[in-house]
């Protein structure tokens, strides 16, 4: 292939890189620390590598896109259907650091956790408020998805960071608890709020299977991380002021919230049959499918971890069958992956924003 056609195709996978595609590093390191919490070390620190190789190859791409293709990107950022995935790219740097932490590499936690922060607030005030004040052509409500519960689990990726680092640096640290602690509340609000709009946009016009695309599975793929950061926060020395105030409550809701994620699941699957045996929806690669075995790895990792900080064993057993089903689920998506990028002659761009 001569150098022309090389950077050619470059180009083009680079102007065609989708907001979500962090979604890969999230799925990835959540699937690595269900396996470590487990005992798995060796598939633990392979996908570790990958979703560390995976998040640096990833940023230079995101990088290289904003300067190549900045109206790309603001286009992207502007669609209500598609903005929401840059939050993949906070919930990547965090989940990565969750994993590091249990190795015990705090500093390098740190730094993700920091570097995550001024993305995180750039986004949870530009998305929002570009979608309330800026110009629109369109109504919003009727381009809303699953993607828009990525804003919940960015949030909640930096609730559970701040709790790990405070609880390994110890008192130092502890401003960072009640700083978790609201960064949790104010995700568990989002949450609810994020929910209800979405529902209603299924709920208030025709439903195609095309329409029902893997991203629906962050619906439960919220409540897990929610309650992984809940679990995280209940770890922490209960005699801090704010958990004194807040204990309870971070506790009841974490359990809800993880029975609600739960009984999501059965639902989620009905979803997909419709959509693929019934839809016959196209097969084939698509960013997006990450935003099924994120949820699922994330559910093994926040039923390990909430189980053993309230106490409830069962919760443990469910995570040990849970964790190898989202192991399953990225071998499956990293196949279909792998095949195209081995079978695509070029690269067929994304349908433009509206």
């Amino acid at each position: 292939m001569a150098v022309a056609e090389v950077r050619r195709h470059l180009n083009r996978i680079i102007a065609d890189l989708h907001p979500g595609s962090a979604g890969l590093v999230m799925a990835t390191g959540i699937v690595s620390t269900g396996l470590e919490l487990f005992g798995r070390q060796v598939l633990s620190v392979l996908l570790l590598v990958v979703a560390a190789a995976g998040f640096v190859i990833l940023l230079a791409g995101y990088a290289w896109r904003a300067i190549a293709y900045p109206r790309l990107v603001v286009a992207d950022a502007r669609d209500p259907g598609e903005g929401f995935g840059y939050f993949t790219l906070v919930a990547a740097a965090n989940v990565l650091g969750l994993r590091l932490a249990l190795d015990h590499h705090l500093g390098a936690t740190v730094v993700l956790g920091l570097a995550s922060v001024p993305v995180w607030l750039l986004l949870t005030y530009a998305i929002p408020g570009e979608l309330i004040v800026g110009h629109r052509d369109q109504p919003v409500l009727p381009r809303t998805n699953g993607n828009w519960f990525l804003w919940v689990v960015g949030t909640q990726s930096l609730a559970a960071v701040a709790a790990a680092v405070a609880a390994q640096a110890g008192e130092p640290t502890t401003v960072l608890v009640p700083l978790s602690v609201a960064l949790w509340g104010v995700g568990v609000v989002l949450y609810l709020m994020l929910i209800g709009l979405v529902t209603v946009r299924l709920l208030d016009s025709p439903v195609t299977p095309h329409a029902l695309s893997p991203t629906y599975w962050v619906y439960m793929g919220a409540t897990a991380i929610i309650v992984l950061a809940a679990a995280k926060i209940l770890a922490l020395p209960t005699l801090l002021p704010v958990l004194v105030s807040t204990r309870e409550v971070v506790s009841g809701i974490g359990f809800l919230l993880w029975a609600f994620g739960t009984w999501w699941i059965p639902l989620l699957l009905v979803f997909a049959v419709w959509r693929h045996v019934v839809g016959s929806a196209p097969e084939g690669y698509e960013p997006g499918l990450w935003s099924v075995v994120f949820p699922l790895g994330m559910y093994a990792a926040a039923s390990e971890n909430f189980g053993l900080a309230t106490g409830m064993g069962f919760m443990v057993s469910i995570a040990r069958v849970e964790v190898w089903v989202g192991f399953a689920a990225w071998v499956a998506v990293a196949a279909v992956m792998g095949r195209s990028l081995v079978r695509r002659p070029g690269s067929r761009a994304r349908p433009a924003p509206r």
